[in-house]
């Protein structure tokens, strides 16, 4: 479930010979601990399809901080792109007669520009930063979605923040909270909201999929890690579909938003271990 061969000056190393992986001191019980990550990473997945079933936001937010405490912060990013990337496909066919398709499309072509600064961050920065970056966005994405934030949603403020999730993609994975904060500026709502951010993250994620498999981030293990949590998608799908017309979506909204800070919690623990 982590990269081989390691990236220079990471720790995964260490964590590939914990489990057995790697020649050197291995860890007790490898098999066991190894179908420990696997069933974490099937429920982390799960809770992360439920949330953007629901809100229309959250999977990366969620999934990303946690599966990096399980895994490692590169593996995570690639593992919650395969696996969000159906459900993403999912809600945007479902919900395609209420996207804004324009700004979805707009925001996509703009995010091409920022995917390769993205790509270079997630191959070159340190665990430890790269953690603090996620843990840094997922605690943005709670301020600005709390405070009710608006920005700028011109043209040119479109083609920003459309840069920017092309290097959130690539980088983190976490490029919700651009995006949250333009739409909730448009005054969309909640399904023209949900079904829009669908529409785009299925563009970018697909993007960021390209990316991965180009700079050699699709590897057996990561492979392996999203077969298994895979089926959870259409599981949370169909679960936060029902709660998505049964609760109401500021409650939902703001239970989304503790889960969010509790994620980032996890991952600035780790930073600190």
């Amino acid at each position: 479930m982590w990269p081989t061969p390691c990236p220079p000056g990471s720790r995964c190393g260490e964590d590939l010979r914990a489990v057995g992986l790697l020649p050197g001191r291995p860890g007790p019980d490898q098999a066991d601990r190894v179908v420990v990550v696997l069933l974490t990473a099937f429920g982390i997945v799960l809770l992360g399809t439920v949330a953007q079933a629901v809100s229309g936001f959250g999977y990366a937010l969620v999934t990303v901080p946690l599966l990096a405490a399980a895994v490692d912060p590169r593996s995570a990013v690639v593992v919650s792109a395969l696996t969000g990337i159906g459900s993403t496909l999912i809600t945007a066919v479902r919900e395609r007669a209420f996207a804004r398709w324009r700004v979805a499309l707009a925001v996509t072509a703009t995010a091409l520009l920022g995917l390769p600064a993205g790509l270079l961050v997630l191959a070159y920065a340190p665990e430890r930063l790269l953690s603090a970056v996620i843990a840094g966005v997922v605690l943005g994405c709670v301020a600005l979605v709390w405070s009710d934030a608006r920005i700028r949603t011109g043209r040119v403020g479109l083609g920003a923040i459309g840069v920017l999730v092309g290097a959130l993609t690539a980088a983190t994975g976490t490029n919700g909270p651009p995006l949250v904060a333009a739409f909730h500026s448009l005054g969309y709502d909640p399904r023209t909201f949900r079904a829009t951010i669908a529409a785009t993250f299925a563009g970018t994620g697909l993007m960021g999929l390209a990316g991965f498999a180009a700079t050699g981030q699709l590897h057996a293990d990561v492979l392996r890690t999203a077969l298994v949590a895979l089926p959870a998608v259409p599981l949370g799908w169909w679960l936060g579909n029902r709660l998505f017309h049964r609760l109401d979506p500021v409650l939902f909204r703001r239970l989304v938003l503790v889960g969010l800070l509790g994620s980032a919690g996890v991952a600035l623990a780790g930073l600190a271990g």
